[in-house]
């Protein structure tokens, strides 16, 4: 099978388990396809009281860059205006009959450091995808690193993601059913792999049931715990600290596949436990949730929520079921994007 962008063609062989090609030859949004009108409706429906809460962080949590070395928090910048900054600016500078008084400032933003959606730029992997016995990087759909994700160490132009940047999930309007396991009310902040067995016990205990095309949300503990760190986070304690999906265990990942899920949300540092178990494989992915969400279904996830008000509160209400809208920047050609995601239940 091949499959075409234009007059290249993209792959011949596609990954096993993955559903490249099934939702068109040229789409970028993978699973979030499923998010029909009725999928959103389904989600509206699930706002019962209109109490709202912002499953975000703080942008500045988790402070430093202990936890990735390679990301930052936000720097606050100011432009000079006149003799002076465009931040308590007093417009009478212009003009003696002005009283108004402006702010304005810039900001570097790592877009993958604190509440976040992981585009599906942001992973790929080595896939022969012509069958040829060569792997080549590769990511969702057959999308090529150099060419359709291109870096300062390939060329200086034209840089990002000019395609499965993070504007298209932007475009879906990421709106829907959403449901909560609660880890944590099992396992407190004891570090414990979950792979099918314990999450279809949770699920279970739980009495959670999935609609038609849901975002599951993992709630662990662990920004809780980030949160009492007080952006001076303990990395060894967080490594030894609370649930994480096991993306090692087959059974889990299957059971990903064959379900409706659209995205996966959790509170942790990547949703899946890293470093993840070592594999009896001679070639394989560090982080095998990922590549088996964000490479071979085209599905976003989401890491460094907060989910602990909500939780209380659907406890309260003796449900698992909510409506999520939680679109990331629309910011073209990135990989990534911070989130400020909102539950109404």
């Amino acid at each position: 099978m091949s499959h075409e962008a234009g007059s290249a063609i993209r792959w011949r062989t596609r990954p096993e388990g993955s559903n490249w090609g099934d939702f068109g030859v040229n789409d970028e949004v993978g699973r979030l396809n499923l998010l029909t009108a009725s999928a959103r409706l389904e989600g509206i429906a699930e706002a019962r009281t209109g109490k709202a809460f912002n499953l975000s962080l703080p942008l500045d949590f988790p402070g430093g860059n202990v936890l990735h070395k390679q990301r930052h928090a936000p720097l606050f910048s100011f432009a000079e205006r006149g003799d002076s900054f465009n931040y308590n600016y007093r417009l009478s500078a212009a003009c003696a009959c002005f009283t108004d008084v402006v702010c304005d400032e810039a900001v570097t933003l790592y877009t993958q450091y604190s509440t976040q959606w992981d585009g599906l730029a942001h992973y790929g992997s080595m896939f022969d995808v012509e069958g040829n016995g060569q792997p080549v990087p590769v990511y969702y759909n057959g999308f090529r690193a150099g060419l359709d994700i291109v870096g300062p160490s390939e060329r200086q132009d034209d840089l990002g993601a000019a395609r499965l940047g993070i504007e298209n999930m932007s475009r879906t309007g990421v709106q829907g059913r959403a449901v909560l396991v609660d880890l944590h009310s099992i396992y407190g902040e004891e570090r414990i792999l979950v792979g099918y067995d314990r999450l279809m016990r949770a699920l279970d205990d739980q009495k959670i049931s999935f609609g038609s095309a849901d975002f599951l949300c993992i709630y662990t503990g662990f920004s809780d715990l980030l949160l009492r760190m007080n952006r001076k986070p303990d990395a060894l304690q967080l490594e030894n600290a609370c649930a994480a999906l096991d993306g090692r265990d087959q059974r889990l990942l299957h059971w990903i596949s064959d379900s409706s899920l659209v995205a996966i949300c959790a509170d942790n540092l990547a949703v899946e436990a890293y470093p993840a178990a070592p594999s009896f494989t001679k070639k394989y992915p560090a982080l095998p949730l990922h590549e088996h969400c964000l490479f071979k279904l085209g599905m976003h996830l989401g890491e460094l929520w907060y989910f602990k008000d909500l939780a209380d509160a659907l406890r309260r209400e003796s449900r698992s079921s909510f409506l999520l809208t939680a679109p990331p920047l629309h910011l073209p050609r990135a990989a990534g994007s911070p989130a400020t995601p909102i539950a109404t239940i």
